[in-house]
């Protein structure tokens, strides 16, 4: 069966994604569309996922599935940008989906429960592409896990002190096999982080999320950006080569 061809952008579409479509490469590929035909599922609705549900939404993505159930805490707020005081005690997931909602009534948004070894498997068979925006190990795994028997793509994140991470993982390369130990890493409970930080890390998150939903450029398939938020210092490394600066 032939798969339909996508509806045309309405003309309030056409005006809210005019600045992206005015990206040749963007409006050739046909990206938008593509976009809006997308669903993800983002797990982590903090300081990662903050930056990257925003984009998302504010992009056109379809339908965005967030996973996160964590409360907001008032050490939350220096760098969890959809959060305010009035937010402190609330779920993040259900705050994060309305505050996307809000930004966008075309995207259809939805809260899902915690991610376990349990539900991984229904909730990443459920989209089309995942991000894991997480600060805990467990959770981290047995998505990499979900996301590689389903043969799933995934967009990884991760920031902590003054350094950035971001990678697009997939069947042929996962997290398990770049960092097979999670080791002695800490968490941003443990080594803090500058609070512009994870918003700089989120946002290339969300930009590859976008240039693989919409098939354009090149992904960091196969590759870690990194930065050095003291220095300003990226590099991109081939995970089977040599690195290159950036």
């Amino acid at each position: 069966m032939m798969t339909p061809p996508p509806a045309p952008l309405s003309r309030t579409e056409l005006r809210r994604y005019s600045r992206q479509l005015l990206v040749p490469e963007w409006l050739e590929a046909g990206a938008q569309e593509r976009v809006r035909a997308a669903s993800v599922l983002v797990v982590g609705a903090g300081g990662l996922g903050g930056p990257v549900i925003a984009q998302l939404a504010g992009a056109g993505t379809g339908r965005l599935v967030i996973a996160d159930d964590d409360t907001v805490d008032l050490s939350n707020l220096h760098r969890q940008t959809l959060f305010g005081l009035a937010d402190v005690g609330r779920p993040k997931a259900g705050v994060a989906a309305a505050r996307a909602q809000a930004l966008n009534p075309h995207v259809r948004v939805e809260v899902a429960a915690r991610l376990t070894a349990d539900n991984a498997a229904e909730l990443v068979g459920g989209v089309d592409l995942v991000v894991d925006a997480t600060d805990n190990f467990g959770t981290r795994y047995n998505l990499a896990d979900a996301c590689q028997r389903a043969g799933r793509e995934w967009v990884w994140g991760a920031a902590s002190g003054t350094s950035g991470l971001v990678s697009v993982f997939g069947p042929a390369l996962g997290l398990r096999d770049v960092f097979p130990d999670p080791g002695e890493a800490e968490s941003c409970n443990e080594a803090g982080v500058l609070g512009p930080l994870p918003n700089v890390v989120g946002s290339v998150m969300a930009l590859e999320a976008l240039k693989v939903l919409g098939g354009v450029g090149e992904a960091l398939r196969g590759r870690l950006w990194t930065f050095e938020a003291l220095t300003g210092r990226v590099r991109v490394l081939n995970l089977r080569g040599a690195a290159r600066e950036g």
